[in-house]
């Protein structure tokens, strides 16, 4: 295994020197030219994964909930490689797609409050398994839609939203 290059360790050493943050950049798709990986939602009530970008490839799963947020990480054409919470994954006709954003519930419950903070009124809980839509997320906490209920949750307990991803 090679160690990086004289000019690349000189590199990191004048940025470490100075301070300085590295800047990296965002993979984007070639077809949308939208980041990579991104969470999208199944628009459909269902939807075929298939092995391939085309309709010649053989399905290897059938998703069949709507609004399920999925995960796009990569893009061929009008295809999306998807995959689900569970790491199940397939290439999926674009169509099929919404850029409306929602997230799983995978704790036990999930408890929506008021505002972003803790202390403030218990809205409701939303139980495994509930699918959400994603109203905004700050760097700490999201506002949930869910059976007629908004609230704030701790970005935890739930799939569907990247880690350091702020949402307006």
């Amino acid at each position: 295994m090679k160690g990086p290059s004289g000019r690349a360790l000189l590199l990191v050493i004048t940025m470490m020197l100075t301070g300085a943050t590295p800047v990296v950049a965002q993979e984007v798709g070639p077809e949308t030219n939208l980041p990579l990986p991104r969470f999208v939602s199944l628009k459909a009530s269902e939807g075929n994964l298939r092995r391939g970008p085309s309709l010649s490839h053989r399905i290897d799963w059938v998703l069949t909930r709507r609004n399920m947020p999925l995960r796009v990480t990569a893009e061929y054409g009008h295809w999306r490689r998807v995959v689900d919470r569970d790491g199940i994954g397939g290439w999926v006709h674009y169509s099929l797609l919404s850029g409306n954003r929602t997230v799983l519930v995978e704790d036990e419950t999930v408890t929506l409050y008021s505002r972003p903070d803790p202390s403030s009124t218990e809205v409701a809980r939303l139980e495994r398994n509930v699918v959400a839509r994603i109203d905004r997320c700050t760097p700490d906490w999201c506002r949930l839609i869910a059976g007629g209920y908004r609230g704030w949750a701790p970005r935890q307990g739930y799939w569907g939203v990247l880690p350091d991803e702020v949402l307006d």
